[in-house]
């Protein structure tokens, strides 16, 4: 086993994957991405998370796919990163994500985002039942989600349901007991890193954040760390898994690394600098041999405090590019990483 750099200690391991597909033919890519979480789970992952997008040619219903996911699957971690809050009914969701945890025997992790929709302007009365002005899309709406999936009892010690199944009293069902603690919010500002502590939601962090006060990603990303440790105030210990895209070449052909290549090419110049009004920082993609993706993510600052890294990997590449580049993660840089990560492919 090759020796870890002191001070890294990653115990979990996740891939993040867009699941793109044809738009006039869509099956065949849903299907490609059920298959690698498959293949995720045969290398050894501990969980597999999908994009939730919206008018895009990518999964709109994480709960739906995810479904599907848990009976293709026997071990790994089944995860939604992110649902965006603004789209969904508090209630139907929390109903469809108990269901699909029930079904996975208790491996769902739900990312949750607030916010009023992307695309509710173009949406309109397709989406909304009132005047959006008047609706609340803060974190309000992500706690209510939590509180349906609590398992509490509704109305008073009179209320019922009848139904041929008998009486009983009433509660979001099927109740999925532990899911409250495998909800995630997904963190880009100090805003977002305190609320979730605050309310005991995991932390979700990523390549991009918000730079309030600095242009440094990585100090901006260490004060949101500190942020949500310092406002914890969950029931469970707090978990906070940190996503970079990362893509090995080392087994890939020709024709993948350039590809590769040309992808982090492409995105170098966002990250030179905040972008934009809301001052976006992007970290740079780690693309290159596994001894130059190792070293990189050693020299990480942020590395060093979590325990759970989560490989994101870029939109529109093959089947197999995905395979080989989670194999060759596995195989060359996640032995350097400490803890847990050493494992070997099946």
């Amino acid at each position: 086993m090759t020796q870890a750099a002191e001070g890294v200690c990653i115990t979990r391991i996740s891939f993040l994957t867009p699941g793109n597909y044809a738009a006039d033919d869509p099956l065949p890519g849903l299907e490609q991405t059920l298959d690698l979480f498959r293949i995720g789970e045969a290398l050894g992952y501990d969980c597999a998370w999908v994009r939730q997008r919206h008018l895009e040619r990518a999964v709109s219903s994480a709960a739906t796919f995810l479904a599907a996911a848990s009976q293709h699957t026997t071990r790994i971690g089944l995860g939604a990163a992110v649902i965006q809050m603004g789209y969904e009914n508090p209630f139907r969701l929390a109903e469809d994500l108990a269901t699909v945890d029930i079904l996975s025997r208790g491996r769902l992790n739900v990312g949750l985002s607030a916010g009023a929709p992307p695309h509710g302007a173009l949406l309109g009365d397709r989406l909304f039942d009132g005047a959006p002005e008047q609706i609340d899309f803060s974190h309000t709406r992500v706690a209510r989600l939590r509180a349906n999936l609590t398992g509490e009892l509704l109305g008073d010690e009179q209320c019922f349901v009848e139904s041929p199944a008998g009486r009983e009293r009433p509660r979001v069902m099927p109740y999925a007991p532990g899911l409250t603690q495998r909800l995630w919010y997904g963190g880009g500002s100090l805003r977002s890193a305190e609320w979730a502590g605050r309310n005991g939601f995991n932390l979700l962090i990523g390549n991009l954040n918000v730079g309030e006060r600095t242009d440094d990603f990585f100090d901006t990303q260490r004060s949101h760390l500190d942020a949500f440790r310092a406002n914890w105030r969950g029931a469970h210990p707090p978990r906070i898994a940190l996503g970079r895209v990362i893509v090995p070449i080392d087994s890939a052909d020709q024709v993948s690394r350039r590809r590769y290549r040309a992808f982090a090419t492409q995105r170098v110049e966002r990250t030179r600098g905040p972008q934009g009004p809301r001052r976006t920082l992007y970290a740079q993609d780690l693309v290159g041999s596994a001894a130059e993706i190792t070293e990189r993510l050693l020299a990480d600052p942020v590395v060093r405090q979590i325990g759970e890294l989560r490989l994101e990997l870029p939109y529109d590449f093959a089947p197999d590019e995905y395979e080989q580049i989670l194999t060759d993660f596995v195989l060359h840089v996640a032995p350097r990483l400490g803890g847990q990560a050493s494992r070997t492919a099946a």
